[in-house]
């Protein structure tokens, strides 16, 4: 790949460039999330029709997200960045502008594909800028650290400027910041090598219809129930496309995933706890939400700022935890992690309808954020170890598509849980099942680490380097 910028100070505007790009999309999941209740007023939205403005955006950069890893190591990676980053500024400006229903999920939907194109670029270029281990190492510890605290960020920036402006700036914020990374990008990276090769376009669309199946039916039982047409519709389709990607993937000359990449036992392991860590991450950002606001009678800015414990928690952490990942390894974090997940999540589900934030929420909490950001690091680390070059844009996309498709599912499985056990009502009533069902595979997770990974080839080189950040 084309080496970084030769100055130094290029190199670091690069790197921030690139990197506001990856807060941009940790955030816009839920960024919109204290303010639903403003969007359903102003738009006229129904119940079920609200969770669309979450779901349309998660679903779109989650099942394109391999694609877009694919592109930019087939067409190069700044290109395809940069055509990511400009349709996703112009849904945001017409998602900020949304005068219907119908208008603002199209524009989450463009969102979402947007992302998908721009986001495996990112640490694609971090990767590729860099000009020695520890230079990599350094560009993967800050790429961590902005996605760890991504979610949670936009959560209480989403509630700052809908309680100090309105709703639409939580989309239109986009704007100018996605038009200065677009603009610096092209003056700040040279493009990659590209690699031409023939678009594997089966697998992309499997890929993709597969991942919103699978979501969709979640989301589905959640919403009508698991008996309803549409939720067994979904399952009966995402299973055969899912069976068709894996066959088209063996047999493709050029495959949109190279197979290769999960026979390593190490990195599938990574990849399913940080799915189900991150889905039980979003999944408990979207449930307390809820409860500050309607148990608790929060504003929007009040629940956003209610979130600053745990964001800045996991920014502290995040400063120790690549010494600790150097000095234990991949498997010891990401079972200890999970582990402590698991105990917050339990400590949730002990919520009753009229705790107040201190100490009921505040303590598992802060429990929280420290195992979420004992899971971020190794997990990345272990899913990007060994993969070469020519591979980064596919291998990165993978890791963001676990990240997405296990949030989206996350909050999907979650939220199906809960509507087991709400009481019409009550709809704080089916909080507790919720996180309890949240711990449970959570403690799943921490099994899979520790069983998956090797203590004694968890020590890998990149590992080593980020210890030494």
């Amino acid at each position: 790949m084309t080496s970084l910028v030769p100055t130094s100070r290029r190199r670091t505007l690069a790197l921030l460039t690139v990197l506001a790009a990856q807060c941009m999309f940790a955030m816009d999941l839920l960024i919109v999330v204290v303010a639903l209740p403003r969007i359903a007023h102003d738009l006229g939205f129904s119940p079920a029709g609200l969770t669309w403005v979450l779901n349309a955006f998660g679903l779109a950069f989650g099942g394109l997200l391999l694609l877009g890893g694919r592109l930019g190591d087939m067409l190069g990676q700044v290109r395809v960045f940069r055509s990511g980053i400009a349709l996703f500024v112009l849904a945001s400006l017409l998602g900020g502008l949304a005068t219907t229903p119908g208008m603002l999920i199209a524009a989450r939907v463009l969102q979402g594909a947007g992302a998908a194109l721009a986001g495996p670029g990112v640490l694609a270029l971090v990767m590729a800028m860099a000009r020695s281990p520890a230079e990599q190492a350094r560009g993967m510890s800050l790429f961590i650290a902005v996605s760890s605290i991504g979610a949670s960020a936009g959560l209480m920036l989403g509630g700052v400027l809908t309680g100090f402006l309105s709703w639409r700036w939580s989309l239109l914020v986009n704007v100018p910041v996605g038009l200065l990374v677009l603009v610096a990008i092209g003056r700040l990276v040279p493009e990659t090598t590209v690699r031409p090769a023939r678009l594997d376009t089966i697998g992309a669309l499997t890929a993709t219809l597969g991942s919103v199946a699978l979501v969709y039916g979640f989301i589905s039982a959640a919403e009508h129930g698991w008996r309803a047409g549409g939720t067994l519709l979904s399952f009966t389709l995402a299973a055969p496309l899912f069976l068709l990607f894996v066959r088209t993937e063996r047999r493709h000359s050029q495959p949109l995933l190279d197979l290769h990449l999960l026979r390593n036992r190490q990195r599938l392991g990574a990849l399913t706890v940080m799915a189900v860590i991150v889905g039980m991450h979003f999944a408990l950002l979207f449930m307390l939400v809820q409860y500050f606001e309607r148990a608790l009678g929060y504003s929007p800015l009040l629940a956003g700022l209610a979130y600053l414990p745990l964001t800045a928690t996991v920014c502290v952490i995040s400063q120790a935890v690549p010494r600790l990942l150097g000095r234990f390894g991949a498997r010891a974090l990401l079972t200890a992690g999970s582990v402590l997940v698991a105990v917050s999540l339990g400590g949730f589900a002990l919520l009753g309808g009229h705790d107040g934030y201190l100490p009921a929420v505040l303590a598992p909490l802060l429990v929280h954020a420290v195992g979420i950001a004992l899971v971020f690091a190794p997990g990345t680390v272990a899913i990007m170890e060994g993969v070469p070059a020519s591979h980064a844009g596919t291998a990165s996309g993978l890791l963001q598509m676990d990240q997405q498709i296990g949030g989206a599912l996350g909050i999907a499985v979650i939220a199906s849980i809960r509507a087991l056990g709400t009481v019409p009502g009550h709809p704080m009533s089916g909080l507790p099942m919720a996180f309890a069902g949240a711990a449970a595979l959570s403690l799943v997770a921490a099994l899979v680490a520790w069983m998956a990974l090797d203590a004694r080839t968890a020590m890998t080189p990149l590992a080593a380097h980020v210890g030494e950040q």
